[in-house]
């Protein structure tokens, strides 16, 4: 199974779990997040990680979203994936968006790990414009 793991500063990771769930269906097991909360240290956030990634088998792949490169939660979370002998199953990315992971969820059983990389980039890339409404010159045609 290739799992979509979220990590995240606050609660981000979890709200986006939960916009996800939205979108590519509820109580899905292959989706997990945790986050590193104001005022946790980074032991109580490897732990809470630990956990999280307790039922991915040697078989299994990891496909890591973190919000920040270098961030805390993403650099606590390879450290314990090295530690439980699980880095070589895991491809991480940071700057996490719902475009990136909704793709993720949708496209992960279809495409090649590699395929999916660049897939998910151009996603998360694609997904980030300024929306603008020109203004009408007449509000009277409205």
């Amino acid at each position: 199974m290739k799992y979509v793991v979220l990590v995240s500063h606050g609660m981000f990771a979890p709200g986006l779990h939960n916009a996800l769930g939205m979108l590519a269906g509820e109580s899905r097991e292959d989706i997990l997040s945790t986050s590193l909360e104001n005022g946790m240290g980074a032991d109580q956030f490897a732990e809470n990680f630990r956990k999280l990634v307790s039922v991915v088998g040697k078989e299994d792949e990891i496909l890591l979203f973190a919000d920040l490169l270098g961030g805390s939660p993403l650099t606590v979370s390879a450290n314990v994936l090295a530690q439980e002998g699980l880095l070589s199953q895991a491809t991480m990315f940071s700057g996490m968006n719902l475009p990136m992971v909704l793709t993720a969820a949708m496209m992960k059983d279809d495409l090649s790990t590699e395929e999916l990389k660049d897939t998910l980039i151009s996603e998360a890339q694609d997904g980030i414009g300024e929306f603008r409404i020109d203004a009408l010159e007449n509000d009277d045609d409205i």
